[in-house]
């Protein structure tokens, strides 16, 4: 994969997302809103970024168990 010869992509990538979370999050707070309207709107934006990260994290990890289960008995019918 690409990803694997260059890391420093994977690293660049990895930073862009991460500023852009925490440029997004500067723009709401320096929002013309009341104070505890933003922050609600960050923890909900928050929480909703947490639940997709474990939805994904789930997902990852049962592609992970059911190929290693495949390998598994593939090495079993050798």
């Amino acid at each position: 994969m690409y990803y694997d010869e260059e890391p420093g992509t994977l690293r660049f990538v990895a930073g862009l997302l991460i500023g852009a979370v925490l440029g997004a999050s500067v723009a709401l707070m320096v929002a013309p809103q009341s104070g505890p309207r933003t922050r609600r709107r960050i923890v909900r934006a928050v929480e909703g970024a947490r639940d997709s990260a474990t939805d994904r994290w789930n997902d990852l990890t049962d592609d992970v168990e059911a190929a290693v289960k495949a390998g598994r008995r593939r090495i079993k019918r050798q």
